[in-house]
């Protein structure tokens, strides 16, 4: 049988699995609207398999890596979910203190990916600490789908106080020199987002196709940003032009980029939406942005 790949599928499958994934429709009413997408040597069963994240063949910087110090640690949040887990990475060669980067998982926990993002990033320079936010529930539970029901029970506000508490706790590490950035993926997009609405001192922030803050919220910004959009995410990026415009007139730093004919989550390597071009470009802004804004002062 030939191998899927992503040209074989149609938009409206992307679309469908989008809706899937920001819990719009449920799992029963995707897997019968995908059925519909079943055609001749296209069974129900390749699509579910091809739409599924493939974690074991796409993790870049592996776990144990001798390159990287990595570790799970828990950190207090007593404005949020109590103890909340995160992985820690840095360069096992550090030799001064280094710059902090915050990186946050999208609606289903810290999984795989992120920990992988987190190790990435780390191997660019930085101390980093991606949490899971499904702490206070026992923590990621081994699959996306039984993350995102997990997640939908916690409120989004009180997620970010879990947050806004690993900026504290990374700043205020041995290692850290103090200057902290946030770079998170569709919910943490927004996490990203409303970091720079609650912390004047975040450096830095790097939101992947997030929802904006309100236009209250983002009168209150000051931190340099560089939003990431998917061009195909047109629901993410309608708001986009009000929200610069408030920038604008703040005068605050910032920068959008929009990555034509690529789906939401085309950074996530583990899926098809991934887009290789896209990922690898908009990665190589991200680390620059943060060597320049994150650098000892």
């Amino acid at each position: 049988m030939k191998q899927l790949t992503k040209e074989d599928i149609s938009q409206e499958v992307f679309d469908l699995y989008d809706d899937y994934a920001h819990n719009k429709i449920e799992r029963r009413q995707f897997v019968e609207k995908l059925s519909l997408f079943a055609v001749g040597s296209l069974t129900l069963p390749s699509l579910l398999s091809f739409m599924t994240p493939n974690y074991v063949d796409s993790i870049l910087i592996k776990p144990g890596d001798p390159r990287l110090k990595s570790e799970f640690i828990t950190y207090d949040s007593p404005k949020g979910g109590g103890k909340i887990k995160g992985l820690l990475s840095q360069p096992t060669d550090t030799k001064k203190k280094l710059p902090g980067i915050i990186v946050v998982h999208e609606n289903r926990g810290l999984n795989p990916y992120i920990e992988d993002v987190g190790r990435r990033a780390a191997i660019e320079g930085f101390i980093t600490l991606a949490p899971d936010a499904l702490s206070p529930l026992g923590g990621y539970p081994g699959n996306d789908d039984a993350g995102r029901e997990l997640q939908k029970k916690r409120t989004r506000e009180e997620m970010l106080e879990d947050f806004i508490a690993a900026y504290e706790y990374l700043k205020s590490h041995k290692d850290c020199n103090g200057h902290i950035g946030v770079v998170g993926f569709c919910f943490g997009g927004w996490i990203a987002n409303m970091m720079a609405v609650k912390i004047p001192t975040l450096d830095a922030v790097v939101p992947y196709y997030g929802g904006q803050p309100t236009a209250e919220e983002a009168e209150k910004i000051k931190t340099p940003i560089m939003a990431q959009y998917a061009g195909l995410d047109t629901k993410v990026n309608e708001g986009w032009p009000t929200f610069e415009a408030i920038l604008k007139k703040n005068k605050v730093e910032h920068t959008a980029y929009f990555y034509p004919g690529v789906n939401h989550g085309f950074h996530n390597n583990t899926t098809p939406r991934y887009d290789e071009a896209a990922a690898t470009l908009s990665w190589t802004r991200t680390i620059d942005f943060f060597k320049e804004k994150l650098k000892k002062k």
